[in-house]
């Protein structure tokens, strides 16, 4: 199924240009959860049906990185959304166009870092390692360049996504039993997350990360004068 599998990653590299040019908080989380089904049925696509059916375990790891990367993450993130009362990413650090620009020159390197540097095994995937590094990079982006703590969070799950597609595709060893962990730390970090904005939002109103920087010690200052 190399032509299915190419295509699934050919629509994660689309996924990472719709999640840099997108404003609407709630859009960038149905695109997240539009990943989550890609790398979850990345392993389907993948497997060789004529060596025969796989193991039990196998469709249980996929059907637990559905649910989680697919459904749950996802429907945390919204919650979390509303719950904040945030709707879009108003002020990024980098603006849409640019971002879109930056996103496709890294999508260039890493083919032509993958074209030039790198031989893979003939049973991987041509478009595994480039979509992967696309993936990565566009997480890391997004972290970066957006204010917003709840986008901060969508990058982390960009960027996990990346690092997925990375496993899945190389056909690493032990890469399920990575993959459950990593899935794991998110799961608790987007958990952890969707209190945080919670209670940011509570006290100020807002969850603007980069407003962070001008918080300051009144009792201090009361005393310096």
């Amino acid at each position: 199924m190399t032509a299915l599998t190419e295509i699934l990653l050919a629509l994660l590299l689309v996924t990472d240009l719709s999640l840099a040019v997108a404003s609407r908080l709630l859009h960038s989380i149905k695109i997240v959860a539009l990943q989550g089904w890609i790398i979850g049925l990345f392993p389907l696509a993948a497997w060789c049906w004529r060596d025969g059916m796989p193991r039990v375990s196998f469709y249980l790891i996929v059907a637990v990185t559905l649910l989680v990367k697919a459904i749950l993450l996802p429907a945390m993130l919204r919650r979390a959304m509303y719950k904040a009362e945030v709707k879009r990413e108003l002020e990024p650090l980098v603006g849409y166009s640019l971002s879109c620009v930056i996103v496709l020159a890294a999508m260039g390197m890493a083919f032509w870092f993958c074209r030039y540097h790198i031989a893979l095994p003939n049973e991987v995937p041509a478009l595994c390692l480039p979509a992967a590094l696309s993936t990565i990079f566009t997480g890391l982006f997004i972290i970066i360049a957006r204010r917003k703590a709840i986008t901060q969070v969508i990058g982390f799950l960009i960027f996990e996504n990346g690092i997925t597609a990375f496993g899945l595709g190389m056909m690493l060893e032990y890469g399920i039993l990575v993959e459950l962990g990593i899935l794991l730390d998110v799961f608790v970090l987007v958990f952890i997350m969707g209190i945080a904005l919670f209670h940011i939002n509570r006290e100020f109103a807002h969850i603007d990360a980069d407003q962070l920087h001008f918080l300051r010690d009144d009792e201090k200052e009361r005393g310096a004068k």
